[in-house]
């Protein structure tokens, strides 16, 4: 593993960023500082905090900060079910969203149990 862009679940986050923000584009203008802040800035968290744990160099901090990337998904998940609950999400983005979402939880959830199982650097 060279850097953080050959994680898949990585590159995962980043795709969900993408259509994140081209989804939120279409919510109501009033909520610019509300809900579509508010997702996207968990939405970002994801990759950027899996970025900043592997720049850290050691287990224990990459570790926390991808415990910080788990977390911001967790509170996406939350949000999205909101906007479709709300019906600023039509269902088919919902699931789009929701599914990779639920991906890059599964896939953080498992990398975090690798490297407590085994740390590498200490």
């Amino acid at each position: 593993m060279r850097n953080h862009k050959d994680l898949i679940v990585w590159q995962k986050s980043m795709e969900l960023v993408k259509k994140l923000y081209q989804v939120t584009q279409c919510f109501p203008k009033e909520e610019a500082y509300g809900i579509t802040s508010q997702m996207r800035r968990a939405a970002i968290s994801i990759p950027s905090n899996i970025a900043e744990g592997y720049g850290r160099g050691h287990d224990r901090e990459l570790i926390q900060f991808l415990y910080i990337s788990l977390g911001s998904a967790s509170e996406l998940e939350t949000q999205l079910i909101i906007s479709n609950d709300i019906h600023y999400l039509p269902d088919n983005s919902y699931q789009e969203l929701s599914c990779l979402n639920n991906e890059i939880i599964l896939m953080l959830s498992s990398l975090i149990n690798k490297r407590v199982q085994s740390p590498l650097s200490t």
